[in-house]
């Protein structure tokens, strides 16, 4: 494993953690993490995806693990999207020639569908885990994060709770006693793009017609698998898949059956990386 920085928008320093096959390499896999994550979550997946040929890059968003910026805070959510295209950009001068596959979780999966937007020729193909397109909160408190975001945008509001994202307690203990996740609560302006980003997206689902895997475990309790339907249901890809995980929850990849959910990941991209 390697760690470097990039500079981001504005010139923050942007972390991330980036992993080689030791063999020969089929293609890459850019994970994007969401809320009350970072890079440092991926290891095992990584080490798995990279016995399989495949080269990793995981980035850690602005104001998040150990990149720079206030805490938790994103004034435009274009800006998480805009730094995870630098590294694309980055992996593919690295292994040049690859085919580059993106795997968003929950509101990483919303940054990287933003990407794949504008984005879909830089991409093979699109994983998209745990979606964070429908959450558990009223349309209306959503309404009023937006305005209250124009008034006090640094305001700490959303708080998940950290026994939803596993059912494997050492992953919850190591999260609980993370000082890179230390008092977690997003943003009133941080949530308010992310909803605005959801808006977007329902609004041009149609448009995305890259290769898309679309996971969600039926007892997430962050993230609705409705939203996942959703996204199936109206994207424009004729090559989509759709898979539901009964009684798994919201971090797939780190949960107690995450090697199920690995050789459906392995078998997707194997069966495109050619």
């Amino acid at each position: 494993m390697k760690e470097a920085t990039f500079e981001g928008v504005g010139g923050l320093r942007i972390f991330y953690r980036s992993w080689q096959p030791s063999g020969p390499t089929h293609a890459v896999v850019v994970i994007v993490h969401g809320f009350n994550s970072h890079s440092g979550y991926y290891v095992w997946a990584a080490e798995k995806l990279i016995a399989n040929g495949f080269a990793v890059y995981a980035i850690d968003h602005r104001g998040r693990g150990k990149s720079d910026g206030e805490r938790y805070y994103v004034e435009k959510s274009s800006h998480y999207v805009d730094d995870v295209g630098t590294l694309v950009q980055l992996a593919k001068s690295e292994q040049a020639g690859k085919p580059v596959f993106m795997l968003g979780h929950s509101a990483g999966g919303v940054i990287s569908c933003s990407y794949a937007l504008d984005h879909q020729a830089e991409l093979a193909g699109l994983i998209c885990e745990s979606f964070a397109f429908q959450v558990y909160a009223p349309d209306f408190a959503l309404a009023v994060l937006k305005g209250l975001s124009h008034l006090a945008p640094h305001a700490h509001v959303l708080k998940l709770k950290t026994e939803d994202f596993s059912r494997d307690p050492k992953v919850v203990e190591t999260m609980l006693n993370d000082p890179l996740l230390a008092n977690e609560v997003q943003p009133t302006l941080t949530v308010a793009e992310m909803v605005r980003a959801d808006e977007r997206l329902d609004r041009e689902f149609s448009t995305l017609t890259l290769p898309v895997l679309i996971l969600h475990g039926t007892e997430d309790k962050v993230t609705r698998p409705g939203g996942s339907q959703r996204f199936y249901d109206n994207a424009g890809s004729k090559d989509k898949t759709l898979k539901l995980y009964e009684g798994q929850v919201h971090d797939l990849l780190n949960d107690i059956e995450k090697e199920s959910v690995m050789a459906d990941i392995l078998a997707w991209l194997k069966a495109r990386a050619a």
